[in-house]
């Protein structure tokens, strides 16, 4: 300890008080004038510490005086070098407590200590000393410590400091017996929404999760049964915050913290990833409550780590949905428009193209169906032309129509990129707006977020995911009008129905839509596949990394999931 000295003098005879009548006095205080002003110190702490004998006698009268209780307070804080604090602080700590009775044994004089304040720099005797309080919930037995200082004229102080009650005490703070926060426990289980615990050994994609939702939300546990809270000793700051525990009695019991996964589903998802057809390769899936915005599972294997999360590369196809959206609100389109389905398309310089050269699809719902980029990039590039607000169009319907952006959703999450084309020339600007339609060009994202994507046409209504029920969840500036989700939801029937999804989900009725994606990451690289579907319940998204196409690699992980939910 190293507590600060006020300076001060003693210019009166000392009034003998406390245990042995040791004379209880407190030599910091400084005299004051009439005028009010400090008067120059004629005393000032000492350079020589106390002897170990006079150390112990101050020590032991400053501990028998608050031994006696509150009554004696008084007297023991008369006995430190601030009283005011020291009474106060004496009082909180029998109040916070409860306390029934205090002892102290053990008493030694330990080592010198430096101090240093207004008065000088001195030197200190320490004084360890065990504590033995009977409270609120039990008797707490612990190791404490204070220090004596003594001033030039050879009279001794306790040198004030909260840790004098409690080692690790702060100004500012004070102790609390009784039901203790269940952040001060460890037994905190985390378990989904059916109270299912979610075990690292049984679901491994969750282990880092699991760890950093207990670290940080440990306080929304809630106990099982009688005395659930638990009971202990709390450190507490002035308003009965708490901050740390101090000492546990009785630990909480059976408290949980409950999620928002569900067990069953997050089984079927770490079976999925480690699906035969992905061959090893690095894929992540999150699945998602459309109505709620809870997300019900997470996994991801292979050499990439969570790339459900922590995802960021070019989602390919799946980003149609949000590109037919903007041209259904923004642009005067619908699904029986029509679309031009060549195997190329020029924008800008640059020749854009299909996986499957020329497909017959002559309305933007059959281009959809069949993912065709260049249907896509024509309707875009034709919708809105060269205007100052043409290149923003997919930006803003994804940013205030899909809610995508910055979320909390309990845990850290890598953030998409959804911006608008940047630059001046209306060359690059096509070709960017030409890549970005088809989920390529500067877009970025996760499973996460292709999830919610999904999610949102599913329910039709932006629900931001979440881990935790309660949290908090962000708002769509302009909530997806019923007739654009509406439209959407036809064009993904009929994706999984007769498109590219149906062989993955054929056959699975008109609640299932879907979208697939194939996503170019470079040249001479193997694209990166994309699926996303919903049912009744859930909007399922993955990624699988080197893979073909969506429908061959990351069709399977989704269909793995759903098929079973």
């Amino acid at each position: 300890m190293n507590r600060g000295v006020k300076a001060g003098v003693i210019t009166t005879c000392i009034a003998l008080l406390g245990a042995g009548g040791y004379g209880a006095y407190n030599f910091v205080h400084a005299v004051t004038n009439v005028s009010g002003t400090p008067a120059a110190s004629a005393t000032t702490v000492s350079t020589t510490p106390p002897t170990s004998a006079e150390a112990l006698k101050r020590a032991q009268s400053f501990l028998d005086s608050w031994k006696q209780g509150p009554a004696h307070y008084a007297g023991a804080a008369s006995q430190t070098n601030d009283p005011t604090d020291a009474q106060a602080d004496l009082t909180a700590y029998d109040s916070g407590l409860k306390l029934a009775s205090v002892a102290f044994s053990d008493l030694a004089s330990s080592s010198t200590v430096s101090t240093s304040s207004a008065a000088g720099t001195g030197a200190a005797t320490r004084v360890t000393f065990t504590v033995t309080a009977k409270v609120a919930g039990g008797t707490w037995t612990y190791s404490d410590a204070l220090d004596v200082l003594q001033n030039t004229g050879g009279l001794t102080s306790v040198d004030w400091s909260p840790s004098v009650l409690y080692p690790k005490l702060e100004k500012g703070q004070t102790l609390a017996a009784g039901a203790i926060s269940v952040a001060a426990g460890t037994n905190v289980t985390v378990v989904d929404r059916k109270g299912v615990p979610l075990t690292p050994a049984k679901f491994p994609s969750l282990a880092d999760i699991v760890g950093q939702l207990k670290t940080k939300y440990a306080a929304k546990a809630t106990g099982g049964g009688a005395g659930g809270a638990g009971t202990g000793v709390d450190v507490v700051d002035a308003g009965g915050t708490h901050i740390a525990n101090a000492t546990t009695f009785t630990a909480p019991v059976g408290a949980k913290l409950y999620t928002t996964f569900d067990a069953k589903i997050q089984a079927q998802a770490e079976r999925a990833v480690k699906d035969s057809h992905i061959a090893g390769k690095s894929v992540g899936v999150v699945a998602i409550d459309h109505a709620s915005g809870g997300v019900r599972a997470i996994a991801f294997s292979g050499t990439d780590g969570d790339i459900a999360l922590q995802g960021y590369s070019a989602p390919g196809s799946t980003m149609k949905i949000i590109t037919a959206a903007a041209l259904i609100d923004k642009g005067g389109k619908s699904p029986g428009s029509a679309a031009q389905c060549t195997p190329t398309v020029l924008v800008g310089g640059r020749t854009f193209q299909n996986m499957e050269g020329s497909i017959n699809a002559p309305t933007m719902k059959e281009a959809f169906a069949q993912s065709c980029n260049t249907a896509f990039i024509r309707l875009m590039d034709n919708a809105w032309g060269n205007g100052p607000d043409s290149f923003t169009k997919q930006s803003d319907e994804a940013k205030n129509v899909f809610g995508i952006g910055d979320w909390s959703i309990g845990v850290p999450t890598q953030d998409p990129k959804m911006d608008p084309p940047a630059g001046t020339d209306q060359g690059t600007l096509r070709i960017e707006r030409a890549g970005d339609a088809i989920g390529q060009g500067d877009i970025a994202a996760s499973p996460l977020v292709i999830a919610s994507i999904g999610a949102t046409v599913a329910h039709g209504g932006f629900k931001q995911p979440i881990l935790i029920p309660g949290l908090d969840q962000q708002q769509a500036a302009s909530p997806i009008s019923q007739s654009t989700a509406k439209e959407l939801r036809q064009m993904m029937v009929a994706t999984a129905q007769g498109g590219t999804a149906a062989p993955r989900l054929g056959g699975m009725g008109s609640s299932v839509g879907a979208k697939t994606g194939t996503a170019e990451v470079g040249e001479g690289k193997p694209n990166n596949g994309w699926f996303v579907a919903y049912d009744n319940t859930l909007s399922v998204a993955a990624e699988v990394v080197d893979a073909h196409s969506g429908a061959e690699s990351a069709g399977y992980v989704v269909a793995d999931i759903l098929k079973n939910d």
